[in-house]
């Protein structure tokens, strides 16, 4: 068929129509879509077929004399979509992919650690010298008892008592971090 050619006869049906319109114009279509999309493929294909379905729905625009092309139409049609396309991405917000999602939510964990850290900092300072000493000592410094009593000069069980009287300040001064509160 022949771009010159009329696609409409009494056996030909819709179908054949539109089939024979895309692989006589399909390519170039294609080709143009393809620019205008800035080398995306996909997107450049969904236009194509846009164009199609615009072709089929105005089959008038396709009867074509003898001296005339609907490949003009169709070129004018496509380019049309493409700027209509770009216009629509252009006037709404980027997408967003996973990457982003997931690097929003390292920032978000990242901000709740920090401030779960002043908090327990400020819980921390609340404490009786010597009950902060203790748990500086086991909890935040890794020492065990035995270690710990060894460098405040105390017996293993008040280390152990110290330990546990200040764990049970920070649950009343941290309402939110710990479940049993006593």
């Amino acid at each position: 068929m022949t771009a010159g050619t009329v696609l409409s006869s009494s056996t030909t049906t819709a179908e054949d129509e539109l089939a024979a319109l895309q692989r006589e114009h399909g390519r170039p279509l294609f080709a143009l879509l393809l620019r205008l999309c800035d080398g995306d493929r996909q997107r450049a294909e969904d236009l194509l077929q846009e164009t199609l379905v615009r072709a089929w729905q105005h089959p008038e625009a396709l009867r074509a004399d003898a001296f005339s092309s609907v490949r003009p139409w169709l070129l004018t049609v496509a380019r049309r979509l493409a700027i209509d396309a770009r216009r629509a991405r252009q006037a709404r917000p980027p997408e967003v992919g996973d990457a982003a999602l997931e690097s929003a939510r390292v920032i978000a964990d990242h901000a709740e650690r920090s401030a779960a850290t002043l908090d327990v900092r400020r819980a921390v300072q609340t404490l009786t010298p010597q009950h902060r000493d203790v748990l500086v000592l086991v909890y935040f410094q890794g020492a065990s008892v035995a270690e710990a009593a060894e460098m405040l000069g105390i017996p293993p069980g008040t280390v152990k008592s110290r330990a546990f009287y200040a764990l049970r300040a920070l649950r009343r001064v941290l309402p939110g971090y710990a479940a049993d509160v006593r």
